[in-house]
């Protein structure tokens, strides 16, 4: 999710972010689990609709470039924050998988990327209590995609501080490759990759959702991780809390080699990073505000990206990022590794002002040709009122021009 790159506000959020504290939590007596067991298999089963052959995803070939087929790829796609997060607080929501992705389909659009666990430490207590259950609702959400043709961007960590909150250690046990936090992020890398690594409805693996946006900050101690010890946080932060640009690059190429160690090697890894802030080579080194030069841009970029990552990830919402986008397709030529624009957007009800600047985003990575890129945020509760895109309400009018756009990218 996007998060302010105004020096002076910090990591601020988006307007609905907090929504999230309002997660149920998931423990429930032995007659529900088994109640949710059997209706995540009956979503799986009776779902309505026929089983589509879903193609292999995009890959990275030898010269860097997204390729699908053995031709350059490129394509349009959304983000679904919850789509399998709502199955962790209800497993009745796997009977309505179909329904989120048929539009979506109908529209031709090729892929969601959504968060795929839990965003609180309770969230994972099925997880951790019944790996079998929350591997069943997990297939149901991978069994609708491929009955509508749609294939599937998972992001493994999504909240940076919870997989930390999780084992009882510091956010800043990320750095730290013997630590109990990658230890337990092995495992589910290995829970999720091992069952999914030759599905095709996979498309790709992502490790989290911005995490280099927390690095160095200067006023890092006034915006430490959230205190919310019902939902499984410790009752304080301390300065061990604050990430560092290292730790952030630590854990993502240990995250990126286990899955390398899981799979062929063909899925693209991700990083889910925003672009760097706007100081963040003075940050890393100065713990200073001071903007960063474009020379300073492109280093700080590619050292956020890692081998074996194998794609470059960020975010257009401001103009700021639309000026910087020239020098991130700059660097994706320059270090090999496709750009993807993991998210973009306009808020709020749409006008013909905000529905213009949508279409000047789709222009300009167009142009400049970006293989890869996913409209925030399709059919998200969570967001209704500033970004969610539904088929009942107008900002509907942005998926349609997605779909256009898709066609006119798919001719040779």
């Amino acid at each position: 999710m996007r998060v302010s790159q105004h020096p002076e506000s910090g990591p601020d959020t988006r307007p609905g972010r907090s929504r999230f504290q309002d997660r149920p939590n998931v423990g429930r007596s032995p007659f529900d689990r088994l109640t949710a067991i059997l209706l995540a298999l009956w979503g799986f089963l009776a779902a309505p609709g026929p089983l589509l052959a879903v193609e292999g995803g995009p890959v990275v070939d030898a010269r860097g470039t997204l390729a699908r087929d053995g031709r350059p790829y490129r394509a349009i796609g959304v983000n679904g924050y919850d789509l399998f997060v709502r199955t962790l607080a209800d497993p009745r929501a796997t009977n309505r998988l179909d329904a989120f992705f048929e539009p979506l389909a109908r529209l031709g659009i090729p892929f969601v990327r959504f968060s795929a666990c839990g965003y609180w430490p309770k969230d994972w207590t099925l997880f951790r209590t019944q790996p079998e259950a929350h591997a069943a609702r997990f297939d149901a959400v991978i069994a609708a995609a491929r009955r509508h043709g749609v294939g599937l961007i998972p992001s493994l960590f999504w909240h940076h501080p919870t997989l930390p909150d999780l084992v009882g250690e510091p956010v800043s046990a990320w750095g730290d490759p013997a630590s109990r936090t990658h230890r337990e992020m092995r495992r589910y890398v290995e829970a999720m990759v091992a069952r999914h690594r030759d599905d095709p409805t996979i498309w790709a693996w992502e490790l989290g959702n911005e995490f280099n946006l927390a690095a160095d900050l200067p006023n890092a101690s006034e915006h430490r991780p959230p205190v919310v010890p019902d939902l499984g946080t410790p009752t304080r932060r301390t300065a061990l809390d604050e990430l560092t640009h290292a730790q952030v690059r630590t854990a993502l190429k240990a995250f990126a080699v286990e899955i390398r160690r899981l799979e062929s090697g063909r899925k693209p890894i991700l990083s889910g990073h925003a672009f760097p802030r706007p100081s963040a080579w003075h940050q890393e080194r100065e713990r200073s505000w001071t903007r960063d030069i474009p020379e300073q841009f492109a280093e700080v970029f590619l050292a956020d990206h890692p081998d074996p990552v194998s794609m470059l990830s960020g975010r257009l919402y401001e103009e700021s990022d639309l000026d910087r986008l020239p020098m991130a397709m700059e660097r994706s030529r320059h270090g090999r590794k496709p750009l993807f624009i993991g998210e973009f957007g306009v808020p709020g009800p749409l006008d013909a002002a905000k529905k213009a600047r949508f279409v000047r985003m789709l222009d300009r990575m167009e142009e400049l040709g970006v293989p890869l890129a996913a409209v925030w945020v399709y059919d998200y509760p969570g967001q209704s009122e500033d970004w969610s895109i539904t088929p009942s309400n107008r900002r509907f009018e942005l998926l349609e021009l997605v779909a256009e756009r898709n066609r006119r990218l798919a001719k040779p």
